[in-house]
């Protein structure tokens, strides 16, 4: 039977097929789908969880200040964003808009980073459950008994559980957007209740004043600013993948209006309820000197305000945060890989291009993501360093990728972009802000990619290893770029395609 599309999906199909592209996969989310797309990828519940620990251990609880300063940089890059949603709506944002502005070899490098970028991204924040279901349920610690992520025993843990999510969300990403945005809908909406939910039992039971968060007495030994700057790498993971409702912008409705605010939104809100939280935990602690707050996270502050049942209950919430986080990174993953493929971009485009014609969805880029993840946990089994070496070398591939962008972004600016452009009215613009604000953009995403990549040892072999893995940021990055022209160079050298993609059949 037919599909028969309504005024506005006709429309956002037309548009579609101005760039290029023949609208196969399936438009189905709305503003509400859209903006739980990147609200769930940023996940404060899932990354706060995961890495509290981490930048108190640090920074001391003045480690809260690298939270605003983090959230006004990517603010920036975000506003940037926002403007090119709303020109180019299409799958696979980061490389198509690289590509837009400066050409195929910069598009494809910005999206095979981006590829990257999202199949560790994927992979470490499935192993967040780590944090979460060994303090549910003893149980859930199946390898050994120390559950901490940077114990031999919980980074085995964490991986097991971590390959398990995995499998689950590539099964549900092949199985259809419907799915999926159903079911990231309603784990965004578990999320957001139990950030407020959060919130409101922290600042009910205070030990302490808001002044708490000039206190650097607990932060590691030696210079505050070196360890403040390493403490700010939670604020610097967690920000990121906002741009997820660009991703999907071939199955959002009216996608030139809904992704920019999307965007923004999800970015603003993130930053609102995780800086709250963050707060709340520190004024709420139990003590800040018993050594707790930096081992356990936020999941001891929890358990010491709240007595089972409520306390696991909230706990629940943020399990359900770290599966619709890992699920939404893997959707937007695999639009990614699906875009490029489109172009004919990737090996094996064809098959990757390839969407199901009965559930919209391009299945083997979904299954790629899932198994190299696994894989990409699976090698790290036994280092108890995991937790931090996926974040970092993930975020500086991300903001590499991310900087794709903004700089040629920048570049047509000075050259009078977007001066002559048709465009619809009323759609997101920066203006005479356009400029300033991007230069901004670029300047906090140099200065980020450096401080992320410095091989600091407490950061990457706090027990002790090689010197490859006190390099691991920077080395995985050169790998990344030199693994990627071979592989550009096995792509078919063919320009993108005016038909639409294969389908399989039902």
């Amino acid at each position: 039977m037919a599909t028969t599309l309504t005024p506005s999906e006709s429309t956002d199909s037309t548009d579609l097929q101005r760039f290029g592209y023949q609208p196969v996969l399936h438009r189905k989310l709305g503003r509400y789908a859209s903006f739980a797309a990147g609200f769930s990828f940023v996940s404060i519940l899932t990354t706060i969880f995961q890495f509290f620990g981490f930048g108190y251990g640090f920074g001391g609880a003045a480690f809260f200040w690298t939270w605003p300063i983090v959230f006004a940089g990517q603010f920036l890059v975000a506003l940037n964003f926002a403007e090119l949603a709303a020109r180019w709506p299409i799958s696979g944002c980061i490389y198509q808009w690289s590509r837009r502005l400066a050409g195929e070899t910069v598009g494809w490098f910005a999206g095979w980073m981006m590829i990257i970028a999202q199949i560790v991204t994927a992979a470490a924040a499935a192993i967040a459950l780590q944090v979460v279901l060994p303090a549910i349920w003893s149980g859930f610690q199946i390898i050994g008994e120390d559950t901490a992520l940077t114990s031999p025993s919980g980074a085995m843990n964490a991986v097991l559980l971590g390959s398990a999510l995995l499998t689950l969300t590539t099964l549900v990403n092949v199985v259809g957007i419907d799915w999926m945005s159903r079911l990231n809908s309603i784990g965004v909406t578990i999320e957001i209740a139990g950030v407020l939910a959060i919130i409101g039992v922290l600042f009910a039971d205070v030990e302490r004043g808001p002044g708490v968060v000039l206190d650097s007495s607990n932060a590691v030994p030696g210079s505050y600013w070196a360890a403040f700057l390493v403490s700010g790498l939670m604020a610097a993971y967690v920000m990121v993948g906002f741009d997820s409702a660009g991703e999907l912008s071939e199955e959002t409705k009216d996608p030139r209006r809904v992704a920019p605010r999307t965007i923004l939104t999800a970015l603003a809100v993130s930053a609102v309820g995780g800086g709250l939280m963050m707060l709340g935990a520190l004024m709420s602690a139990p003590s800040l000197d018993d050594g707790a707050l930096a081992s356990e996270g936020l999941a001891y502050v929890i358990s010491a305000k709240l007595a089972s049942p409520a306390g696991t209950v909230l706990l629940g919430c943020v399990a359900v945060a770290v599966t619709v986080c890992t699920l939404a990174i893997q959707t937007a993953g695999s639009r990614l890989m699906f875009s490029m493929a489109r172009d004919g971009k990737l090996p094996f485009a064809q098959q990757l291009s390839t969407v199901h014609a009965r559930f919209g969805t391009p299945v083997l880029p979904a299954v790629v993501i899932g198994v190299l993840g696994i894989t990409l946990l699976v090698v790290n089994l036994g280092n108890a360093a995991i937790f931090s070496t996926l974040a970092s070398v993930c975020i500086v591939t991300l903001y590499m990728a991310y900087l794709l962008v903004t700089v040629p972004l920048l570049v047509r600016r000075l050259r009078g972009w977007p001066a002559g452009e048709n465009l619809p009215p009323g759609l997101f613009q920066l203006g005479r802000w356009g400029i300033p604000i991007n230069l901004l953009a670029v300047l906090w995403g140099v200065a980020m990619v450096v401080n992320l990549a410095w091989p600091r040892p407490e950061v990457y072999i706090p027990e002790g290893g090689s010197w490859w893995m006190l390099w691991a940021a920077p080395l995985f990055l050169v790998a990344t770029i030199a693994v990627g022209v071979v592989v550009q160079r096995l792509a078919a050298p063919s320009p993108a395609r005016e038909a639409a993609p294969a389908v399989a059949p039902a």
